[in-house]
């Protein structure tokens, strides 16, 4: 029992020197608690696939009040914005090739009227500039919805083939900011345990203050301990501070459980602290750990699915991002943010992270005892 209080003790010490030397620097205290808050705010508005006033040029040969109420159906939108007009369709090519336009309507001659007539169908042509496919594919589904709700208000007895209708079921609003913005709290938890554990390791080896703790009392699982757990508080802290910034500042919906947001995050963290504690084990100077941290980081998140879907994924790089943990935990967040999902539904995930995590913690360990001795 007294074997056991010691190392309990021994311990302790060791997370409130850690403690102690981190608060001891304020600059150091500005990049762990305020930078992943300017870093959220940041991605917040930077990452969105949403469209806001797509410059627009219009080409219309009807010139009918039918073809006016249309264009202003699609600027009422908010979506769109007409950044230009003309009775040319050469004109229209010019804007969309220098840039001046990502979307041309052209609406043609006997619009008004096809849109009376009960046979043949009225056509408007969309033309959409797709350097950039995700802008061109949201901007084209925009316009479409637009026009076939325009046309079934202006002539609601014309028979319809289909009668489609369609419903968000999560994120009602389709919000790219919604979707996002909780992924954004798994990439910074990750980079902040990543950063924190390789760089304080690595610091005490520079400094020569490592080698005093290798002749200390302290066991090699006392080091890790007490090197690995006041970043997994911190870790813990800047979770709350992202979490409530993304729910007041960004008002993301949180349907679901609390506690399994936590018990999820922990699970998590043991996978960064992991592999920050591998990565001290590889680098000799602070500089290399912060290289080989940042060459971990990004590849994590591009095999996360916080960017590009994994299915759209060749199918090796699909098995890859099973052994990811940001995949599984991003799943985990998102569901939880937007879904209320429930622990029945989201095992699997958790099972992964918590098999990941002891993996890499197990092995870091092993490595770190062997170089510390």
């Amino acid at each position: 029992m007294s074997r056991w209080r010691g190392r309990f003790e021994r311990v302790l010490g060791m997370v409130a020197k850690e403690f102690r030397q981190i608060f001891r620097d304020p600059r150091m205290v500005r990049v762990i608690f305020f930078a992943p808050i300017f870093q959220l705010i940041v991605f917040g508005y930077a990452v969105s696939t949403d469209l806001w006033k797509t410059k627009t040029f219009v080409v219309d040969h009807d010139n009918t009040r039918a073809s006016r109420e249309l264009v202003e159906a699609l600027t009422a939108s908010g979506y769109f914005q007409v950044s230009g007009r003309s009775q040319r369709p050469a004109d229209l090519v010019r804007a969309l090739d220098h840039g001046d336009a990502i979307l041309g309507l052209q609406i043609p001659a006997g619009f008004a009227s096809s849109l009376q007539e009960r046979g043949g169908p009225a056509r408007v042509q969309l033309l959409i500039d797709g350097t950039n496919s995700n802008t061109a594919s949201v901007a084209q589904s925009y316009a479409e919805r637009i026009v076939q709700s325009y046309a079934l208000e202006y002539a609601p007895t014309r028979p319809i083939a289909v009668d489609f209708r369609e419903r968000a079921w999560y994120n009602a609003d389709l919000a790219s900011r919604n979707y996002n913005v909780p992924a954004v709290v798994g990439a910074l938890i990750l980079l902040v345990c990543l950063l924190l554990t390789s760089l304080a390791v690595v610091r005490e080896r520079e400094i020569g203050t490592l080698e005093q703790l290798r002749v200390s009392p302290l066991a090699s699982v006392e080091l890790i301990a007490g090197k690995t757990i006041p970043f997994a508080v911190i870790g813990l802290v800047d979770l709350a501070l992202v979490t409530t910034v993304a729910l007041i500042w960004f008002g993301v919906p949180f349907r679901g459980s609390l506690l399994l947001l936590f018990g999820a995050s922990v699970l998590y963290l043991l996978s960064g602290l992991g592999v920050g504690l591998l990565i001290s084990t590889i680098s000799k100077t602070q500089q290399e750990a912060f290289m080989a941290s940042f060459l971990v980081f990004m590849p994590a998140i591009l095999l996360s699915g916080f960017m590009f879907p994994v299915s759209s994924m060749p199918e090796l790089f699909q098995w890859l991002t099973l052994v990811n943990p940001v995949r599984h935990y991003i799943e985990i967040v998102r569901a939880i943010f937007l879904k209320g999902t429930n622990l029945g539904a989201l095992w699997p995930q958790f099972l992964a992270l918590a098999g990941i995590g002891a993996g890499l913690l197990s092995f870091a360990s092993s490595r770190f005892s062997k170089t510390a001795s």
